[in-house]
């Protein structure tokens, strides 16, 4: 049997408080229930926050948001200085 997905995306819950937090996961269980895999986007840290504080953290999905990758700069040129005395 596959499993559908069904993707919630939370960018307008701008103040999350308790109520949405219980929305979305009755949400997610009924969804569960039906043979769908939920998954949570635009969650903002503050919602984030939140599924920690009530503990859902470890049951809901939630999409990552994907950080730009920090590179290192092409050709690193190291300043100038004396070289240590070889060893003798």
């Amino acid at each position: 049997m596959a499993t559908e997905t069904v993707i919630v995306n939370c960018a307008r819950i701008e103040k999350p408080a308790l109520d949405a937090i219980d929305r979305i996961a009755r949400a997610t269980l009924a969804g569960r229930r039906r043979g769908r895999e939920v998954w949570l986007s635009n969650a903002s840290d503050a919602l984030l926050e939140l599924l920690i504080f009530a503990g859902l953290d470890g049951t809901l999905r939630v999409e990552v948001k994907r950080q730009p990758e920090q590179r290192k700069e092409p050709g690193g040129v190291e300043e100038e200085g004396e070289l240590p005395d070889p060893a003798a």
